[in-house]
C-alpha cells in the first residue's frame, strides 16, 4: 500500500513537472505580449470597481486563455478579465486554471516594474500548480504541490526558497501603497519596531514565500485571482 502511494505521488510529481513546464512558457510569452505596451500612452479604460484596464491586460489575457485551452481544451479559466458569467459559473468548477494576466495594472502604468503575470492550477479548494512572472526582471516563481516552492532569476539560476521564522521585534512587513488603506496603516502602529516593505501586486506574496518579508496584511476582501 506504501509502495502505491509512493508510485501515485511519483507519477503526479512528473506529470507536475511537465505541466510546469509549459505554464511557465506560458506566462513568460504573456510577459512579451503585456511588456509590448510598456510605456505606451494608450488609453486606460477602467472597470466598474475603478481598476484600470490596460491594453497589456488585455493582450496577457489573450495569451494565456488561448495557450491553456490548447492545453486542455475541457479545463475552465477564471480570469480577472472573465465575464461575470463564467465567474458565476466558477461556484461549479472542480479543476480549472485561476489567471490575473497582469496583477499590478498601477504599477504597470507608472511603470515601476511591480506587476506580475499569475497562472494557478486549482483542485477542489487546493492550488495544485502555480507560477508568478515578473516580466520587468525576468524573474519567476513557482511551487508544485508536495515539491517545494523555487525561484529563478534573472541570470537563469534557481534558488529552492522558503518563509523566514518571524521574531516580533523585527517583523518585515510588506504592503503596497495602492491597496494598505487606513487598517493595515493602524496595524503597523501597534507592532512597534516593525519594518514595512513597499510592493506592488503578487510580488508581495513572493517576498513572503522567500523569506525577504515575515507578513503581508490584506485586510479588505480578495479576489481569488489574487
Amino acid at each position: 500500500m506504501v509502495q502505491d502511494d509512493q508510485a501515485a505521488d511519483l507519477k503526479e510529481s512528473n506529470m507536475n513537472n511537465q505541466l510546469l513546464e509549459q505554464v511557465l512558457e506560458i506566462a513568460a510569452a504573456a510577459g512579451r505580449a503585456a511588456m509590448e505596451h510598456y510605456g505606451s500612452d494608450a488609453p486606460v479604460e477602467y472597470k466598474e470597481d475603478n481598476s484600470p484596464l490596460t491594453l497589456a491586460d488585455k493582450a496577457a489575457h489573450f495569451v494565456i486563455v488561448n495557450s491553456l485551452q490548447v492545453l486542455d481544451p475541457w479545463l475552465p479559466v477564471l480570469s480577472e478579465e472573465s465575464d461575470k458569467d463564467e465567474i458565476a459559473d466558477r461556484k461549479s468548477w472542480h479543476d480549472f486554471w485561476v489567471v490575473d494576466p497582469l496583477d499590478g495594472s498601477k504599477e504597470f502604468i507608472k511603470q515601476s516594474g511591480q506587476f506580475t503575470v499569475n497562472i494557478a492550477r486549482v483542485q477542489g479548494d487546493e492550488p495544485v500548480l502555480g507560477v508568478v512572472y515578473a516580466p520587468a526582471t525576468g524573474e519567476y516563481y513557482y511551487a508544485t504541490r508536495g515539491d517545494g516552492a523555487f525561484a529563478i532569476r534573472a541570470d537563469g539560476s534557481v534558488d529552492e526558497i522558503i518563509v523566514s521564522p518571524a521574531d516580533p521585534p523585527g517583523l518585515r512587513i510588506v504592503a503596497s501603497k495602492d491597496h494598505a488603506g487606513p487598517q493595515v496603516e493602524a496595524l503597523l502602529e501597534r507592532l512597534d519596531g516593525a519594518e514595512c516593505v513597499s510592493m506592488g501586486s503578487s510580488l508581495k506574496f513572493c517576498l513572503v514565500a522567500e523569506g525577504k518579508a515575515d507578513f503581508y496584511p490584506r485586510l479588505v476582501p480578495t479576489m481569488e485571482w489574487d
